[in-house]
């Protein structure tokens, strides 16, 4: 698969689709693995990573969405991949068919930024001298 085949995949299925699409086009680097998992394996970790992403105070665009997608999708096979900023400021999962020719569900965004850093007073770590 192309960048360019992935762009004109990245519909607007979920409010993550279009920044995905945005990271290909500023030159993200990207995967998409070959295994296949049934569509709703994937609905219930993504459902669980929601639940603790937002327990922390997280929200990860168009997760509630790609949850509700691939529940919808029962046991469909699923390809998933992986879009990562060239600046690693932003990530996104995607979704896909079996053929790799659709995108079905797209969530990612931003990384969380922490308030400290490790070996800064903040952390509650030192760097070992």
């Amino acid at each position: 698969m192309t960048r360019d085949d992935l762009i004109a995949m990245l519909l607007e299925r979920t409010p993550a689709c279009g920044p995905a699409r945005d990271a290909l086009i500023a030159g993200a680097d990207f995967v998409v693995w070959d295994g296949l998992v049934p569509a709703n394996q994937h609905a219930g970790v993504f459902r669980r990573r929601m639940h603790n992403s937002l327990k922390r105070g997280h929200t990860i665009d168009g997760l509630a969405d790609s949850v509700d997608i691939l529940r919808r999708a029962g046991e469909e096979p699923l390809r998933t991949g992986s879009i990562n900023a060239v600046d690693r400021s932003s990530w996104f999962t995607i979704f896909l068919n079996f053929a790799a020719t659709e995108v079905v569900a797209c969530c990612g965004g931003r990384r969380p930024t922490t308030t400290g850093s490790a070996g800064t007073p903040e952390s509650g770590t030192q760097p070992r001298g």
